[in-house]
C-alpha cells in the first residue's frame, strides 16, 4: 500500500491545477542572474532604443511581477509587437519570466 503524506497530496494537486508550472511564484536570486540581458537598455533612465524606430524604452525596476509577466508573456506570443523584445522574450521559459519579474518588482 502507499501512504501519501499532506504536504505530497498538496503539492501533487497545485502541480495538476497548474498544468505543471510553478513560474508564478518566481525566484528574484535567479531573475538577477538573468538581468544582464535587460540592463542595457532597461537598466538606463530616459534611454531610446533606435530599432525599428527610436523608441522610449521604460525603466522597469519597481514594476510589479504581474504586470511583468504579462508584458513578457504578451511579447513572447506575439500580442505586443516589438521585434528586439519578442526575440527575447520568445527565449524565456514561463519559469524565466516569473523569476524575472520577481527580480525587477524588488527594484528600487
Amino acid at each position: 500500500m502507499i501512504k501519501f503524506e499532506l504536504h505530497q497530496i498538496v503539492a501533487a494537486t497545485a502541480l495538476m491545477a497548474t498544468g505543471g508550472a510553478f513560474a508564478q511564484d518566481g525566484d528574484a536570486r535567479r531573475g538577477a542572474e538573468q538581468a544582464a540581458m535587460c540592463i542595457g537598455c532597461h537598466g538606463i533612465e530616459g534611454y531610446r532604443a533606435s530599432f525599428p524606430q527610436v523608441y522610449r524604452v521604460p525603466h522597469i525596476a519597481g514594476q510589479g511581477a504581474p504586470y511583468l509577466r504579462a508584458a513578457l508573456q504578451a511579447y513572447r506570443d506575439g500580442t505586443r509587437r516589438h521585434p528586439t523584445m519578442r526575440a527575447v522574450a520568445r527565449s524565456l521559459s514561463d519559469q524565466d519570466i516569473a523569476d524575472l519579474a520577481k527580480f525587477y518588482e524588488g527594484q528600487p
